[in-house]
């Protein structure tokens, strides 16, 4: 080994030991010209070193010629600093190394930016030089913590019967939902194999095969529009058992949260996590990963708006819409009304919503320039279900069902962030229960699946299969954690029969099923268990445990918004002679 200790190792314990140390050059600086001082870094700490001139190695000679980044070796005798002199800022900062023999191990060419920076340069240009990023310690933190997450779910499924099966990169495309990845076939031309969206089918498929507790630490690719928590490739966390109804799933990763939060964050997380309905947080907060360390719940106010003066609140309750609100307590003076009529209405008005009334409540009564249009009992009224006292401010969309949701919804998070309602390091895991199990696509005239065509419908929903499956509850469940979808899931149809009446539902006749899923639908014929499963997105909890709004920053090597590798240039063009290999004509695109 070229070292005998880390950077980060050393204590006041090791005073008068000689060792070797290794890492790159973190800071340097002179002290006249007695000194020089460089503090080492690895992924472990920090350590500095002193070389002083009067040695008879003449080592300080090479060491003033140090810049950041530079691979070096140091060999020196562990020293305490001495009373007063201690850096209480690093773990190391009783000691310092006195130099004996330095080896620059490899020159650096000056970085693109700062390690250490207070400013840090565009993401682009970070992801370009991934390698120097990577030596930040924020960084360094993030990868390490995502290992230790790891860790800890292997360590919780494996002391419970569950086996970490692999399943293929290579499969079948079986368009579902996203765009697939695909890979062309040179033995079989003209033909492709897709990268997996989720391990989902085959999961279902080892139920059927008897192996009745399943993980998988998974990898999956979808060919979709991108955001801060979103890559084209992602990792999931994926479960699956046999012979299991829904508590049994959820009561499972109520206990890995539990274990996972402790062995973490060292926080105890009180189980059974709480339970919605899908139904109930759409109503009450707009949206089915609504972020509960706040209130703001969503008020409706349609038995005053439908016979109140104000044409707006009538017009839309009168066509079949909802009038709901929001109450921002003791916010009437923190919004102005420029901000009010501007600002937030343009606001709400991204998520589709025509305006944004509001009223202010001073003393007992309201004050706005849409309050005359409503008589003294209907504001009282209004302030008894809005729950309106003196300084509050009173928030109002008034739309469709679909839009005052959505606008609501992200008004709320938005006053939830700017009146500093929650604490940012608080986690608040629940999950939402009973979601449809179609939703109406009228540009198509037909239903979609909610969230896969394999969910179970819930059997006291069977009257409306036929009849109104717009009503039908799919036994599937989300866990949600501080207004992001952390995991996702249901109990799968085990039943061929029951299998294709879904694939009715949604359009996908027999013919199109078995061409599609047919190896599905023949592994349940052959004896499949009642079994149910859950995904858990990985980067994105480790986005959360650490902190952060921006997943690529806990991913090693993350493509950009565009899906591009600004380390590698991929995606890249190939040369003819792959292309003629895959029997692949890359047609000539139009000029921008």
């Amino acid at each position: 080994m070229h070292r005998t200790h880390t950077c980060g190792e050393l204590r006041r314990e090791h005073a008068g030991q000689t060792v070797t140390l290794c890492g790159w050059v973190n800071s340097y600086r002179e002290q006249g010209k007695e000194l020089v001082f460089v503090d080492m870094r690895d992924r472990y700490g920090k350590t500095q070193v002193v070389f002083y001139t009067d040695d008879d190695t003449k080592i300080d000679g090479v060491a003033r010629k140090l810049r950041r980044e530079d691979v070096v070796k140091v060999v020196g005798e562990v020293c305490y600093r001495g009373d007063g002199l201690v850096n209480s800022k690093l773990a190391t900062g009783d000691i310092e190394i006195r130099a004996q023999q330095l080896t620059v191990l490899s020159k650096s060419k000056t970085p693109p930016f700062e390690i250490e920076g207070t400013e840090l340069p565009n993401e682009e240009l970070r992801l370009k030089y991934r390698f120097v990023d990577l030596r930040r310690p924020e960084l360094q933190k993030s990868i390490i913590l995502r290992h230790n997450l790891v860790q800890a779910v292997r360590e919780y499924f494996n002391t419970r019967d569950f086996l970490e099966i692999e399943t293929p990169m290579l499969g079948r495309s079986t368009p579902e939902g996203a765009r697939d990845y695909l890979v062309p076939s040179r033995v079989h031309p003209g033909s492709f194999y897709a990268l997996p969206q989720s391990p989902q089918i085959y999961k279902q498929i080892l139920m059927v095969a008897g192996f009745d507790r399943y993980y998988q630490i998974a990898r999956c690719f979808r060919d979709e529009d991108l955001r801060a928590d979103r890559q084209p490739e992602f990792t999931q966390i994926d479960v699956e058992m046999a012979f299991v109804e829904r508590d049994d799933i959820l009561n499972t990763i109520d206990g890995l949260i539990a274990f996972v939060m402790k062995k973490i964050r060292n926080v105890d997380i009180q189980v059974p996590l709480p339970r919605y309905t899908y139904r109930d947080v759409m109503e009450r907060y707009g949206s089915d990963k609504p972020d509960l360390r706040f209130g703001l719940e969503i008020v409706d106010i349609g038995p005053v708006a439908a016979v109140c003066d104000f044409g707006v609140f009538k017009g839309v309750m009168s066509s079949g819409g909802r009038v709901r609100g929001i109450n921002a307590k003791g916010a009437a003076e923190k919004y102005s009304r420029r901000l009010l009529d501007v600002d937030l209405k343009n606001f709400v008005g991204d998520f589709g919503a025509k305006g944004l009334a509001y009223m202010k409540v001073v003393g007992d009564k309201l004050e706005s320039t849409i309050v005359k249009f409503f008589t003294e009992e209907q504001q009282r009224e209004i302030l008894t279900r809005m729950d309106g006292k003196d300084g509050d401010l009173l928030l109002f969309v008034a739309d469709t069902p679909k839009v005052t949701n959505a606008a609501l919804a992200a008004l709320r998070s938005r006053l939830g962030k700017e009146l500093n309602l929650y604490d940012p390091s608080q986690f608040q895991c629940q999950w939402v229960l009973d979601f449809p199990l179609v939703t109406w696509n009228a540009a198509e005239d037909r239903f979609d699946a909610e969230h896969h065509p394999f969910c179970q419908p819930n059997p006291e929903d069977a009257e409306f299969m036929r009849t109104d499956p717009s009503k039908v509850r799919a036994d599937s469940y989300d866990l949600v954690v501080n207004g992001y979808e952390a995991a996702s899931g249901s109990v799968r149809i085990h039943d061929s029969e029951m299998q294709q009446v879904v694939f009715d539902l949604l359009k996908i006749n027999p013919e199109e099923a078995e061409m599609r899923f047919g190896f599905l639908l023949e592994a349940l014929r052959y004896g499949a268990p009642p079994h149910a499963g859950i995904a858990l997105g990985l980067d994105r909890w480790v986005m959360l445990l650490a902190g952060d709004d921006n997943i690529r920053d806990v991913i090693a090597f993350p493509k950009t918004q565009k899906a591009a590798d600004m380390l590698t240039g991929a995606p890249a063009p190939v040369d003819a002679r792959q292309l003629k290999d895959l029997s692949i004509e890359v047609a000539k695109l139009p000029e921008k």
